[in-house]
């Protein structure tokens, strides 16, 4: 009792608020606020067959991928990006982390996780990672591991170049940017297995395309990719 006065005196002084909306969250309520999590935008893929799911499409022909899932379309100016910006710029890596351990329990539940061995993040470049101070694609990963209880490897792979942002680039140039900047780190940790590849945003594909065929060369078994939202092309 004493603990909850407490906490709902603090929380008068010091609100703790919704990442998506800015609102004050109430007791109970975890980063994200009951209304937000009733209307996020999202994509249900991992609820499709996989020749019905259009993300699936945008790797016809280039990666051959098991799964394709994304947890939320991406919105301009809306709660999906106002969470994906404090993800990546406010230091807010607590975002990736309850989005992925929310989307990983959701797949947990739809019998998903038995089709993964390892979930693996897309690297951040060291002089990258020194600046943000972590990776959110981690945070994500870290997430979706405790909600799918399965491993993560953070450091699988590395990135060997410090790339341009993929912002305002087409599919073209988004794939000569990181065709060849990623590389296994320990090709034995991956050998054989069913790999999860994870990003916080897919637009063209082309990154967690790099890093699947990465993967694949390197003896995986099979790639699957995810991502916290996709954007259309």
């Amino acid at each position: 009792m004493l603990r909850t006065l407490w906490d709902d005196f603090v929380g008068l002084i010091y609100p703790r608020l919704c990442l998506a909306c800015q609102e004050p969250l109430m007791t109970g309520e975890n980063h994200l606020c009951t209304g937000c999590r009733a209307e996020l935008p999202y994509t249900d893929y991992h609820r499709l067959p996989p020749d019905q799911n259009p993300l699936g499409r945008r790797f016809w022909g280039k990666l051959p991928v098991r799964h394709a899932l994304s947890y939320l379309r991406f919105v301009r100016h809306g709660r999906v990006q106002h969470l994906l910006h404090e993800l990546k710029y406010q230091g807010q890596r607590d975002v990736g982390t309850a989005l992925g351990q929310l989307y990983g329990a959701e797949l947990h539940a739809a019998g998903l996780a038995a089709d993964f061995d390892l979930i693996i993040p897309v690297p951040l470049h060291p002089k990258k990672l020194a600046k943000r101070g972590y990776n959110q694609a981690a945070a994500f990963a870290t997430g979706l591991a405790t909600g799918m209880q399965l491993p993560a490897s953070p450091t699988a792979l590395r990135r060997t170049a410090n790339t341009n942002t993929q912002t305002k680039k087409n599919r073209a140039e988004r794939w000569q940017n990181v065709a060849t900047v990623f590389e296994v780190e320990n090709p034995a940790a991956i050998l054989g297995r069913r790999v999860l590849v994870v990003d916080d945003v897919l637009t063209t594909g082309a990154t967690l395309e790099a890093c699947g065929a990465v993967l694949l060369a390197a003896g995986a078994a099979e790639v699957s990719i995810a991502a916290i939202a996709c954007a259309d092309r």
